[in-house]
């Protein structure tokens, strides 16, 4: 079956949707996006990614280009055409299309509008979080506003290619105090030996992950105890656990970070736990 994009106003076979080459994603990265799970054919904290989405574009002034409620819609349209059981759905927004100039085009410039959806291999994914995966730490080369989930993720595709190269899954970023920031695509967390889980607090330099947001409320429910704060490389090769989240992995155990096991090198309890009881309490829609 050929996959179906949703362009504008459109659903097309992939192999047909395009967008304009002058349009200002494609020319500025002036854009952003979200990426939801997709689980049972059924869209995983689409409220609160909803909401990420607004704040972004908002911070770029470009205008929400329909309803939350007809956007949702369309979402869960391209789900069901691209027959996703088990997998994500890719939403972004640009300026719109606009003879290149580097300042705003004129007003009245629609913002345009892509999503995608395909499944995601959930045996592979599952076999990863019973071993653990390895990370591996890069410096924090990326401009000063990752709060905004823009398109604009050069020093992300590096760095994960770093990882990749180097035979790690994730690259955690560090800043130049020697803190770690986040991973490539995902947050960063460790529980230290006395069983405190601890994960960077929300500012300019990380995305608030919808996963973490999901995560903080499991570990607030469970009673763990919970420093946020940053925590530096020394601190993570020396910790009990770690792990990482996001959309497309839930909760990631850890077991390696630039070559070094965390623990005894085997996914932790605390990290396993948490994965587990996640759809728990995530919404699905």
């Amino acid at each position: 079956m050929s996959r179906i994009a949703y362009v504008n106003g459109r659903y097309l076979p992939l192999a047909h949707a395009s967008v304009n080459i002058e349009d200002r994603g494609y020319q500025f990265s002036d854009g952003v996006y979200e990426v939801c799970e997709v689980r049972g054919g059924r869209l995983v904290d689409e409220r609160r990614h909803i909401e990420r989405l607004q704040r972004s574009l908002s911070e770029l002034r470009i205008a929400m280009p329909m309803t939350p409620e007809s956007l949702g819609a369309v979402l869960h349209e391209v789900v069901r055409r691209n027959r996703v059981r088990w997998g994500i759905v890719y939403l972004q927004i640009t300026r719109g299309v606009a003879r290149r100039d580097h300042a705003f085009p004129p007003p009245g410039t629609r913002p345009s509008v892509v999503v995608t959806a395909r499944n995601l291999d959930f045996a592979t994914a599952e076999r990863l979080a019973g071993e653990g995966v390895a990370v591996i730490s890069v410096p924090d080369n990326r401009w000063d506003r990752v709060d905004i989930k823009s398109v604009s993720l050069l020093p992300n595709v590096l760095a994960k290619q770093t990882a990749r190269e180097q035979g790690a899954r994730e690259a955690w970023f560090v800043d130049r105090q020697g803190f770690v920031t986040e991973g490539s695509s995902s947050n960063a967390w460790i529980v230290t030996r006395n069983g405190t889980v601890v994960t960077r607090q929300v500012d300019n330099a990380i995305l608030k992950g919808i996963t973490r947001t999901v995560v903080l409320d499991i570990i607030a429910a469970q009673g763990l105890k919970l420093d946020i704060r940053p925590f530096t490389m020394e601190e993570a090769q020396q910790a009990r656990e770690a792990f990482i989240t996001s959309a497309s992995q839930t909760v990631m155990p850890v077991v390696k970070i630039d070559s070094r096991p965390v623990g005894n090198g085997a996914p932790g309890l605390i990290a396993s736990a948490l994965r587990r009881d996640f759809y728990r309490f995530a919404e699905i829609s």
